[in-house]
């Protein structure tokens, strides 16, 4: 029974529901058809500023994959007992936290 809490059995279940849910999305999406107004910016009726207000998505990403892979990490982490193993782990983990922080 401990088998159906495995990280790889769990990746192994959920690829095959993802596929399920986007083929089913898709197939009830409605068709569009092509036109320059759907793909145009929007300015609220006036003309799209130039230049960017936001530096881009790079410190966003940076910070989601710290916490990705700090939560993944700990699941990990507490799913096993306690041994050199882990240990290990930790500490691989640890590097790679740093190494993220650190940028």
């Amino acid at each position: 029974m401990s088998i159906l809490l495995s990280p790889a059995l769990a990746f192994l279940i959920y690829i095959p529901l993802v596929i399920i849910l986007l083929l089913g999305g898709r197939s009830m999406a409605a068709r569009g058809e092509a036109n320059p107004v759907k793909t145009s910016m929007y300015g609220s009726g006036s003309a799209a500023p130039l230049g960017t207000a936001a530096p881009g998505y790079r410190p966003f990403f940076l910070i989601a994959f710290y916490f990705a892979v700090l939560h993944l990490g700990v699941l990990v982490v507490g799913s096993g007992g306690l041994t050199p193993n882990t240990a290990i782990y930790l500490f691989g983990l640890v590097v790679v936290l740093i190494a993220l922080i650190l940028g």
